[in-house]
């Protein structure tokens, strides 16, 4: 007796009938269509002003792991391997003026000197909040004592501040 060949279909098909049976179907959320111009106005407004806060959010943090790069950068390359870094070369100075040339206000010496600053005392860049900005950062990064840095930052954030 003949066994019959199985049937040839194309890797497309195939992956569609795939696709067909894994897929879930889809539901439409239900929505609220405002009846009134103001209505929808009001429903942009607060539309917008989301999407505004969380493009403020994005850039604070992308702004948090720019300035905590640029500190783990420079203590790397003071230290050289070295617990310590050795003194001497006005190395945060030469910075400065190399990246203002480069990318304007924000990289003086002070700055630099606080992104160095951020990394040393939060040198972890896993255990950086997310729900903090870089304004914070140079706060917090001034106290010394580690508990009381964690209750600041506990505090900034259970607080909104």
């Amino acid at each position: 007796m003949k066994q019959k060949r199985p049937t040839k279909t194309s890797g497309t098909s195939r992956k569609k009938a795939a696709a067909k049976k894994t897929l879930p179907a889809r539901r439409k959320a239900a929505v609220v269509v405002p009846t009134t111009i103001e209505g929808l106005v009001s429903e942009l407004r607060n539309f917008i002003s989301e999407s505004r806060q969380q493009v403020v959010r994005a850039v604070d943090a992308i702004q948090v792991r720019t300035c905590w790069g640029v500190g783990r950068h420079i203590v790397e390359f003071e230290q050289r391997g070295a617990t310590r870094a050795e003194y001497g070369a006005k190395l945060l100075a030469r910075l400065a003026e190399a990246l203002t040339a480069d990318f304007g206000k924000g990289f003086d010496a002070s700055n630099l000197n606080k992104m160095k600053q951020f990394y040393l005392a939060f040198p972890i860049l896993d255990a950086v909040r997310p729900e903090l900005s870089w304004t914070h950062y140079r706060i917090l990064s001034r106290i010394e004592d580690p508990l009381a840095r964690d209750w600041y930052i506990n505090e900034a954030i259970s607080e909104n501040w």
